[in-house]
């Protein structure tokens, strides 16, 4: 039996296919028609789908599962209205034929793209917004059992829950709605800042270190009141997401000192606090959140997804507390991730079918759910374009790139399948040697493109990590953030806070700089034999030269691109940018081999400000 599950129209459509309750295959649309966070009707993640579900023409899908429910967030956005007319009659108008267009048929919309492939279809089912997130996070755990969380901006009228998982069934338990929703008051901060919403969020998080939670108070008087079980309640005379077309008004702007930073302009101290802050207030409510989802289920793992749930700072700090034995998090936790957990939901809850656990691993395949290329595919690309380029085997591959990268050299990783959610994990990864003072400068400037503060992650062995970092011991999908260990920092000279963030953010701190942030923390990827061989190989192959087991690993993109798919994407952002040497596959490409690359002058302005 194929279950196809489907997310679209707002943010981060997906595709999932399941197979017998087997997750098969997981794509975001954006990483076929190269625009980032793409919402339309994921036709292409749906086509890749079925191929790798091998369902041909004359096919059967047996069940779509589609992330949430249309119509009841239609009369969410009609009580709104009726709540806040005459106010938000604008907003209302933009919505509406948003809806009469696209959303109010989505169901048709999948269905033409199967017919359109040949496929006949199934039963259509629509699980809650947040029952899809629930369903991501507990079904694929290795857990038979588990309070599950979940947190984002909103769903139907659900903004945040607790649920508890059990073999096959998931039993919601508590839910928090809207307007009152903590990943909302995330995103007003992040917009204030000067950040996109529902993309930016993680440079908030990245930015907080930078600053002192000053206006934490402030935002606990004015703003939001919490609750001992992590529920809130969001003073809306601050807010403009209700009324309005931004995320906040001129109250909240008086509050914190002026209006928004403009984005793109120098950051102040104001923002540097404000992130600062408002991570403070974010940790506490998911802290009470995490101890509540204890008290209630009794359970003593956790599952946690939803778009909060990358906010790995905040994961590392339930984690660190010790409320549950083990948290897992699931890799897509954003609108991404729905797709898969509508499938699964049907799958197990709806239809009752067993779960298939194994307590060693989770069942995401390392998240190495995309496209993958055969070698005659790769050597075909490298031909037709004639591209200069040399083949090795397994272990002078892994030889070669781990001396590359200890003399200072930056690789790309094009390498089987692509993973599925937000993180590059070694698939679709730019790999550099964590030792080096320069690099995160290097990486930022002259091959991300993007802004100078932003940290960046270490994959380290998994049977190595306690000697690098903190409290963290498995964390394969780079969904925690963990300290440096004390006797890797270097002493502070007490000057950091007056340095200009250029200057600071380039400061060794550790013995490992280019992977430690401001505050010694790091978003910890562990790398096992299990879900990634090769990955593990060429970090163990490293380590034999260097004694160290430990790179830089960041997206295989430049700034508001999509993570690479294809060899051809790979190569492109390979020849725009400061990686010294491509790996698609066993065949490695040298920069210096290579013709004269002719691009555009203008060709970022291909990918939108992010």
């Amino acid at each position: 039996m194929h279950i196809l599950g489907v997310s679209a129209l707002y943010h981060d459509s997906a595709a999932a296919i399941l197979s017998d309750g087997e997750i098969i295959a997981a794509a975001q649309e954006e990483r076929f028609t190269r625009i980032k966070h793409d919402s339309s009707v994921p036709a292409h993640a749906i086509r890749y789908c079925l191929d790798a579900g091998e369902i041909a023409a004359g096919g059967t899908i047996d069940a779509i599962a589609y992330y949430d429910k249309p119509i009841t967030k239609f009369t969410r956005l009609l009580s709104t209205f009726c709540t806040t007319a005459p106010s938000g009659f604008k907003t209302f108008s933009m919505a509406v034929p948003a809806w009469v267009k696209e959303k109010a048929w989505v169901a048709p919309s999948i269905e033409r793209v199967l017919r359109h492939a040949g496929v006949k279809t199934g039963k259509f089912y629509f699980p809650e917004h947040h029952v899809s997130h629930a369903a991501s996070a507990f079904f694929p755990s290795p857990f038979e059992d588990a309070a599950v969380l979940t947190a984002d901006g909103v769903g139907e009228w659900t903004c945040s829950s607790i649920a508890v998982g059990e073999g096959k069934r998931l039993t919601m338990l508590a839910e928090q709605r809207f307007p009152h929703s903590i990943g909302l008051l995330y995103s007003a901060f992040t917009y204030f800042c000067g950040f996109k919403v529902n993309s930016g969020e993680y440079k908030l998080m990245g930015l907080a270190p930078y600053g002192s939670p000053r206006y934490a108070d402030d935002i606990r008087k004015h703003l939001v009141r919490i609750r001992e079980d992590g529920s809130i309640w969001l003073d809306m005379a601050y807010f403009g997401y209700l009324d309005g077309l931004t995320m906040t008004n001129e109250r909240f702007a008086k509050l914190f000192g002026g209006p928004p930073r403009r984005p793109e302009s120098a950051i102040s101290q104001r923002e540097m606090d404000l992130a600062a802050s408002v991570q403070v207030v974010t940790e506490e409510i998911m802290l009470k959140m995490a101890r509540y989802a204890r008290a209630v289920t009794g359970k003593r793992n956790l599952c946690m997804a939803g778009g909060v749930a990358l906010n790995c700072v905040a994961n590392g700090k339930i984690l660190k507390e010790g409320i549950f034995d083990q948290v897992w998090v699931q890799p897509a936790s954003g609108d991404a991730g729905g797709a898969l957990g509508a499938a699964l939901y049907v799958w197990h809850h709806t239809l009752g079918n067993v779960r298939k656990i194994s307590p060693e691993t989770d069942s995401m395949a390392g998240a190495a759910l995309g496209p993958s290329y055969t070698r005659d595919q790769i050597k075909a690309f490298l031909a037709d374009n004639g591209i200069p380029h040399t083949e090795l085997n397994d272990s002078d591959r892994a030889e070669y790139l781990a001396k590359t990268l200890a003399d200072e050299q930056v690789v790309g990783l094009c390498d089987g399948r692509m993973e599925f959610g937000p993180r590059s994990l070694g698939y679709r990864s730019i790999l550099a040697d964590a030792r080096s003072q320069k690099m995160q400068s290097y990486l930022n400037l002259s091959t991300k493109f993007r802004e100078s503060f932003r940290p960046f992650a270490p994959i380290v062995l998994k049977e190595d990590v306690k000697d690098y970092f903190e409290v963290v011991e498995d964390s394969p999908y780079m969904l925690m953030v963990a300290e440096v260990k004390k006797e890797r920092h270097l002493p502070v000279q007490g000057d950091e806070t007056g340095l200009p963030l250029t200057e600071w953010v380039n400061r060794p701190r550790s013995d490992i700089p280019a992977v430690t942030h401001v505050d010694y923390s790091a978003r910890v990827q562990t790398v096992d034999r299990i879900r990634n061989p090769r990955l593990h190989g060429l970090l163990t192959a490293f380590k034999e030269q260097t004694g160290c087991s430990v790179l830089v690993n960041t997206s295989f993109n430049v700034r508001s691109e999509p993570i690479v798919c294809t060899p051809k994407d790979a190569y492109c952002c390979f020849m725009r940018t400061g990686i010294d040497i491509l790996a698609i596959g066993n065949f490695i490409i040298k920069k210096a081999d290579q013709p004269e690359w002719v691009e555009s002058e203008n060709w970022q302005e291909e990918f939108g400000l992010d």
